[in-house]
């Protein structure tokens, strides 16, 4: 399914994509936020990677591409638990030179939005690093509240580093959504 935000569109990852989202892992700057950790990636595993790549109930990957075509990036959620009705953040990655614009919000909103309301999804849980201020404020903007710290939990960039846990309930997000929409 295809998911239609303000400013984004969220659709499955195709094979002409590829090539963007190997620049998105392997890009040092990026990976300096992600709170997780990704190898570097050649084009052979990448392909190889693609080939095996499913959508799933328990998984599912998006392309963040704008409304005039251009692809900036890639987020989705994993450990979708039809049951319990909760899953977690793959995070996001947003280009650089596209960064500020606002996309990265529109994204999330539209997973959310589409999780929450369509999946029927109760609670999602995201997590950051306690020294990456834009990103604290970013979950928070989505709704989601601080539910603890892990202490040095992940090693990056040559030091052990605090990760802030989050979770966002429907009932919050939709209070920021209703805002955002009519903003």
């Amino acid at each position: 399914m295809i998911l239609k935000g303000k400013k984004i569109i969220l659709r499955p990852i195709e094979f002409e994509d590829l090539e963007f989202i190997r620049s998105l892992i392997n890009d040092p700057e990026i990976e300096k936020t992600i709170v997780g950790w990704a190898l570097p990636i050649s084009k052979k595993d990448e392909e190889k990677w693609y080939a095996n790549f499913v959508n799933t109930q328990q998984t599912i990957r998006y392309i963040i591409e704008t409304y005039e075509g251009e692809v900036v990036g890639l987020t989705g959620l994993e450990k979708i638990d039809m049951k319990n009705g909760c899953a977690k953040s793959l995070g996001i990655r947003i280009s650089p030179n596209v960064q500020s614009r606002g996309l990265a919000t529109d994204a999330y909103m539209t997973m959310f939005n589409y999780a929450f309301n369509e999946l029927r999804l109760h609670r999602i849980e995201t997590s950051a690093f306690d020294d990456n201020i834009a990103s604290l404020r970013f979950q928070e903007k989505l709704g989601c509240q601080r539910e603890g710290v892990r202490r040095e939990a992940v090693y990056k960039n040559g030091e052990y580093k605090n990760v802030v846990t989050f979770g966002c309930l429907k009932h919050d997000f939709m209070k920021q959504y209703d805002k955002y929409i009519n903003s």
